[in-house]
């Protein structure tokens, strides 16, 4: 299992310097809109700096793979949180965004969630789901994604309110979480039916292609794009990210342990580990703040690109119509 975690930490360090590069990029772009998809495409395949953050993130994806070949679901999920760390410590030096009290309590948090996971893992008594019923796959999925749709949908909806109190786009990270969540499902699901890739590739492709994942995947690899890049453009990195993640890995933990039939630790000291990194690591998503602060009128630029805080209702407002 230390393969694992050192597969999850690599995943890690790729993920939070594929988002901080994409949003760096995205700084420098007009102004984009979910409500244009192919307007959003075209700008960011055409930034070097945007291409090299997703080439950052597939290479997290692939090692995603074989962090669930190896450990547990919900084990995996706590180390995955650990990478807030290191997203908060390079939006911080990168990208000039200001971290708050709440979020240096968060860092604290995470840490200690994640030494609580890996100290609850047990290579010869935990268990690694290979395979769920594609019917409760569906059940979990669906409804999630359509609630995703939803809330993200809605924020948009009050965004463009006007007179509306200035957000850091918390609600635009959950329904992000959710959708990632299901992607994260999806990601499991691909890791247990490639396990026998280099023995028979033609039965495997077909395993695949005959299962729901590839087609989630799909779904929430279009969608997650256009809405993601819409808001890491409006909002921190720092705030959007962390609230993200953590709705994915708690959504992933519980549903995906109960999807793929994995058993927490029956060991009370370990299963006491586990549960409460979980409970620490929703903290982080507790802690964080839901507005901020109001800015100085002499520290907005109305002819600049749009900063880290940008609201939403500001950006709409330079959204072309």
């Amino acid at each position: 299992m230390g393969w694992g975690v050192a597969a999850a930490l690599l995943a890690n360090a790729f993920y939070s310097a594929g988002f901080v590069l994409q949003k760096r990029a995205l700084s420098g772009m007009p102004a984009v809109s979910v409500r244009e998809p192919a307007r959003l495409l075209r700008l960011v395949l055409g930034s070097p700096l945007w291409i090299g953050g997703a080439l950052a993130l597939a290479a997290g994806f692939a090692a995603q793979l074989v962090v669930y070949r190896t450990l547990p679901i919900a084990a995996a999920q706590g180390v995955f949180v650990s990478g807030l760390v290191l997203l908060l410590l390079l939006s911080s030096r990168l990208l000039g965004e200001r971290i708050s009290g709440g979020e240096r309590f968060a860092i604290g948090a995470v840490l200690a969630a994640l030494v609580m996971v890996v100290l609850s893992l047990s290579p010869g008594a935990d268990t690694v789901g290979a395979g769920a019923p594609a019917p409760l796959v569906l059940l979990v999925c669906v409804p999630s994604l359509a609630a995703g749709l939803w809330l993200y949908a809605a924020a948009e909806r009050r965004a463009r309110r006007p007179h509306r109190k200035l957000t850091t786009g918390v609600e635009y990270g959950v329904a992000l979480g959710l959708l990632y969540g299901v992607s994260s499902l999806a990601i499991k699901g691909v890791s247990g039916l490639t396990a026998g890739l280099p023995a028979r590739p033609g039965a495997v492709l077909l395993g695949v292609l005959g299962s729901p994942y590839p087609y989630l995947l799909l779904f929430t690899g279009v969608f997650g794009l256009i809405f993601s890049q819409a808001a890491l453009q409006r909002f921190r990195v720092s705030l959007i990210v962390p609230v993200c993640t953590t709705v994915a890995s708690v959504f992933t933990a519980v549903l995906g342990t109960f999807a793929f039939g994995e058993t927490l630790p029956g060991d009370p000291v370990r299963l006491a580990l586990r549960v409460a990194g979980t409970v620490l690591a929703v903290s982080v998503l507790l802690a964080m703040p839901k507005h901020d602060p109001p800015e100085r009128p002499e520290a907005t630029d109305p002819t600049g690109p749009p900063s880290p805080t940008n609201s939403a209702e500001e950006l709409t407002a330079h959204e072309p119509r």
